[in-house]
């Protein structure tokens, strides 16, 4: 495999372990992004962002959007962690939320992270619990795929990464 950085930000630690794994099957170096120098970063042949997914956005994306036209001659992929189990169009909204302009055509992946709402910093947990609310009023019939898993994860620690969420990414990194 050729040589390539891991650049990351991880705010609870489902992300970091994320990336230890992908260390460890690929040999990359990693940075944490507010750490990441773009100079540094233009050394390497492949750039592989991780982040975990915060209110429809990713963390750590704001590096690739403001250096991506130094980085286009780089192979560059996305792995962003979210606390709930995949579902395709959830994902494809996250992917035109995120991915617009010079970003589109970048290979996004996920993986399934993790939930403690008792290591969640004040704000975090507050918005959570205002957002369970909203959902304990609807039908629960009619829930999306998220919200499921928002209601089945209140109160408990939760812990749903996997190394096979990293497959489909480790597998377009050997082509």
């Amino acid at each position: 495999m050729k040589k390539g950085i891991i650049i990351y930000q991880s705010k609870y630690g489902a992300t970091k372990k994320y990336v230890e794994w992908l260390r460890k099957m690929t040999g990359f170096e990693c940075v944490e992004t507010p750490k990441a120098l773009i100079s540094e970063v233009m050394s390497y042949e492949i750039v592989l962002l991780c982040g975990g997914i915060y209110a429809s956005g990713i963390a750590g994306l704001s590096f690739l959007k403001k250096n991506i036209n130094s980085l286009r001659n780089k192979k560059i992929a996305i792995f962003c962690v979210g606390a709930s189990p995949y579902d395709e169009s959830a994902f494809a909204e996250i992917k035109a939320h995120n991915l617009t302009g010079d970003l589109k055509d970048i290979p996004l992946f996920y993986g399934r992270g993790a939930w403690d709402e008792s290591k969640m910093k004040f704000m975090d947990r507050t918005l959570c619990k205002m957002l369970q609310k909203s959902v304990a009023k609807k039908n629960p019939d009619t829930y999306e795929p998220w919200m499921k898993a928002l209601m089945c994860a209140v109160g408990q620690s939760c812990d749903w990464t996997d190394e096979k969420y990293l497959l489909p990414l480790i597998d377009y990194l050997e082509k």
